[in-house]
């Protein structure tokens, strides 16, 4: 989906260009993925599922602020990054894939009754989660060259 598309529906919004707000979102997703770690030690399996997501999430946000706007809507975040860095090139979709795989999954722990995960694939979770926060956070500070 493009960003017109986007904008058209309400799913993003503009605001101004914040390096500072990017920043704060980069380090709110470092916070996320320890509090992801500590869950992980803790045997706190589906916990950790939900706050890998969000590292991933608030690592995402950080680019959207960089560039001036603001989601609405998580799977919309997926769509601009994938419209403005994978469709010119600037970010692999593999990151975009990664971000909808555990949007998706997050969303079947937060709203199934049956939903169960292995230790596998949580520690999958936040393995994922720290190698798209660091991704994001280049592809950020490629940004302020």
């Amino acid at each position: 989906m493009k960003l017109d598309k986007l904008l058209e529906l309400g799913l993003i919004r503009r605001i101004p260009k914040s390096k500072e707000k990017a920043e704060e979102s980069i380090k709110t997703a470092k916070v996320w993925l320890k509090e992801a770690e500590n869950n992980f030690k803790n045997r706190s399996l589906r916990s950790c599922v939900l706050v890998s997501y969000l590292a991933m999430f608030h690592a995402a946000r950080a680019i959207l602020f960089a560039d001036g706007f603001r989601e609405k809507s998580h799977f919309a975040m997926a769509r601009y990054l994938e419209d403005k860095y994978v469709n010119k090139g600037l970010l692999e979709d593999k990151w975009v894939k990664l971000l909808d795989y555990y949007r998706e999954m997050r969303h079947g722990d937060q709203y199934s009754t049956s939903f169960f995960v292995t230790e596998k694939e949580v520690q999958s979770a936040l393995e994922s989660a720290r190698s798209f926060v660091e991704r994001m956070r280049k592809l950020l500070y490629s940004k302020s060259d």
